[in-house]
């Protein structure tokens, strides 16, 4: 049977201090039978408290230093070459802190990968159905025609635009996980520029102006603006932020509705860029994860629109990259502001 620890330690203590009580009594006795008096026997148990005290005291810090010792050299987080012995006592203190936060920092790490495990399986899923629902409707089209439906001219030009569309769709899904994986891994170079954030924003109308008459909806300036606007930033990187916003206010707006674009001054140094629309508005338990990298609202009715359902997290990456904010407030079934902050050109 394996003795404990402890128990050898307090066995070979109790060795030490009865050696030593009878090394003391014998002492006390010759000196009693010298008859040296009372204060013989005084002075023996005053030796016996002193020398018991400085025993038991060394045997203490010699057993916790050697423990102490074992768990600083198992622990990577703990240096052996910072243990004392004279002050091995003291540092069980000091230990238990370390581990307190060795501890916590596993703990964290723990949950941060098992998001991220997380958050990978639900990429790769979301990534494999993008891919998965075009590239089968596109083999669908084409296997349909090379059984014979090739042959009839109406039928052939229906399917071949139908596998087009899918083709398209494959593109826009990977030229957005391309953009996004580099975003994500090489950072965002910025081209910074003084430009006009009005033209650009006019611009951005005229590209989209046909997709808008399909549903019916105007894209407008909240208000007339009388003079330009000028900011600072990477003008390509902003267009793209703002197409992404105008096309999302126009897939997702009520038909017969109007899209906003405004711009009002945020702060001494900056302006915001407001896009607003009157569709259906986004539920408050989406808000927060809105941004996320395929993360979509309504599934059904996101694929109907088509789109990669990168859009907003790209529009976060430039943004953040600007060192700047992008805000969202929506109400349900009244619609929804997306704004971001830009510097002002001084």
């Amino acid at each position: 049977m394996r003795i404990k620890k402890t128990y050898s330690y307090a066995l070979s203590s109790a060795v030490y201090l009865t050696l030593l009580a009878v090394v003391i009594s014998s002492i006390s006795y010759f000196m009693i039978s010298k008859n040296l008096g009372f204060g013989s026997i005084i002075i023996s148990i005053i030796a016996l408290f002193i020398i018991s005290f400085f025993i038991i005291q060394y045997r203490a810090e010699h057993f916790i230093y050697r423990r102490l010792r074992k768990i600083y050299q198992e622990v990577s987080i703990l240096n052996v070459n910072d243990l004392k012995r004279e002050s091995a006592t003291t540092d069980i203190d000091k230990l238990s802190k370390s581990m307190q936060k060795f501890v916590e920092g596993k703990r964290l790490e723990i949950k941060s990968l098992t998001e991220r495990d997380s958050f990978r399986r639900d990429f790769l899923g979301n990534v494999a159905h993008e891919l998965k629902t075009p590239l089968f409707t596109v083999q669908g089209y084409i296997l349909t025609l090379l059984e014979g439906a090739v042959n009839d001219k109406e039928i052939r030009m229906k399917y071949l635009n139908r596998a087009n569309k899918g083709v398209e769709r494959l593109v826009a899904v990977i030229k957005d996980l391309d953009m996004i994986a580099k975003l994500e891994n090489e950072g965002t170079n910025l081209d910074i520029e003084v430009f006009n954030i009005l033209e650009l924003i006019q611009n951005v109308f005229d590209l989209f102006e046909m997709k808008a008459k399909k549903r019916n909806i105007s894209l407008k300036f909240d208000k007339v603006y009388e003079f330009p606007v000028f900011v600072k930033g990477d003008i390509e990187k902003i267009e793209q932020v703002l197409i992404n916003l105008v096309v999302n206010s126009i897939k997702y707006g009520n038909p017969n509705g109007t899209t906003y674009v405004g711009v009002e001054s945020y702060s001494d140094k900056k302006f915001i860029i407001k896009v607003t629309d009157n569709g259906e508005g986004i539920k408050k338990e989406h808000i927060s994860r809105l941004f996320e990298r395929f993360y979509r609202v309504d599934q059904s009715r996101s694929r109907e629109q088509g789109g990669s359902g990168l859009g907003l997290s790209i529009v976060k990456h430039i943004v953040e990259a600007h060192n700047e904010n992008i805000l969202l407030k929506s109400t349900f079934g009244k619609g929804s502001e997306f704004s971001f902050t830009l510097e002002k050109a001084s």
